[in-house]
């Protein structure tokens, strides 16, 4: 492996080539900027396509067309560009195609600011657009890790046929740190469904409209199946000192590394305090994150929003671990003397 220094967008843009995507069609929005920009260079240089389209629903509909006929293809936004690309984000799960979606959170709602944020979680992890269903969602909390889960998102998108989001925030994206480049050139599946031209074989069909009484609810049960499917196989997590704790904080993204931090600092000071880092927000690590949780009886939540992992911290916690929450909602980034003192206050 090289190892070079490049920001979160231009990381994860050597990743997606690195991975075979060879189509992206985005629509400049901050703090995501760079990475259309790094894109619409690097991608010619490997004989890949770089549209900038005329809007965010122009562009995720790209996506759809290049994905559709057998392409690895991506786009990336922010916040309120990820919010108009959810229809698209939607038939694509429904026609089973898969296609990488890059978030670079920044503040909301509406227009926000462009500083760091996590606030897109339900959105994310929850479907975001209409209908039932799901999609892969990963969360860096460092420029490797942004290249290695883009790299990763391609494989998971093909795997399944379902769109991948990556959730990561405006401090990742622009920030520059030495990453670790795979060699080598990557062995892309073949996709006998995709729209090639039907010349010699039958032709395909891809569709998401279903009028006939019954088979949508098929269609969708067919779907679920493949959701449970990703639940048992595709769930990842980290833990740091989880061991005879008096306090878990879950966090993730960003927030999870100024945590980590925190913590260090505070098993100085002989706090037993663990850090439980979700790294896939869906599937959620439900049962993991509950076995460390049944070691102790308080759980520290740190989010920059006001509290949206902390419904699925609940879930996994039930009603016996007393649950404390700790969010920046305005784009305000914590220091690690910050959380410490939360830690002190429990």
């Amino acid at each position: 492996m090289n190892s070079v220094l490049l920001s979160g967008c231009e990381a994860a843009a050597e990743a997606a080539i690195a991975a075979g995507c060879r189509f992206y069609a985005g629509y400049p929005i901050t703090p995501q900027n760079r990475f259309p920009e790094y894109m619409s260079v690097r991608l010619p240089q490997v004989g890949g396509v770089f549209i900038q389209a005329e809007s965010e629903l122009a562009a995720i509909n790209m996506v759809f067309g290049a994905a559709a006929a057998g392409a690895r293809a991506l786009t990336s936004s922010s916040s309120p560009g990820i919010s108009l690309k959810q229809e698209g984000i939607s038939y694509l799960a429904g026609c089973e195609l898969p296609a990488v979606i890059i978030n670079m959170n920044r503040g909301g709602p509406g227009l926000g600011d462009v500083t760091p944020s996590q606030s897109d979680y339900f959105q994310s992890t929850r479907g975001g657009g209409h209908g039932d269903y799901r999609t892969i969602v990963l969360a860096p909390w460092s420029v490797q890790e942004l290249y290695d889960f883009t790299y990763l998102a391609f494989d998971l998108a093909d795997r399944y046929r379902n769109p991948v989001l990556i959730l990561s925030d405006g401090m990742v994206a622009q920030i520059m740190e030495p990453v670790r480049l795979k060699n080598g050139v990557k062995k892309l599946p073949v996709k006998k469904w995709a729209l090639t031209g039907c010349r010699g074989r039958k032709p395909n069909s891809i569709k998401s409209l279903f009028l006939t009484p019954g088979v949508l609810e098929t269609h969708n049960w067919k779907l679920a199946r493949k959701y449970e499917l990703m639940e048992k196989r595709e769930g990842r997590w980290e833990t740091y000192v989880c061991e005879k704790m008096e306090l878990v904080i879950v966090s993730f993204g960003i927030c999870a590394r100024i945590v980590k931090e925190a913590m260090e600092q505070a098993r100085k000071e002989d706090i037993r305090v663990g850090l439980f880092r979700p790294l896939t927000l869906w599937p959620f690590p439900y049962k993991q994150l509950r076995s460390y949780l049944d070691k102790v009886e308080k759980v520290l939540v740190v989010e920059l929003n006001l509290g949206q992992m902390l419904d699925d911290v609940r879930i996994a916690a039930g009603d016996k671990r007393r649950i404390f929450f700790y969010g920046r909602p305005g784009g305000g980034v914590p220091t690690p003397e910050e959380i410490l003192r939360e830690i002190k206050k429990k």
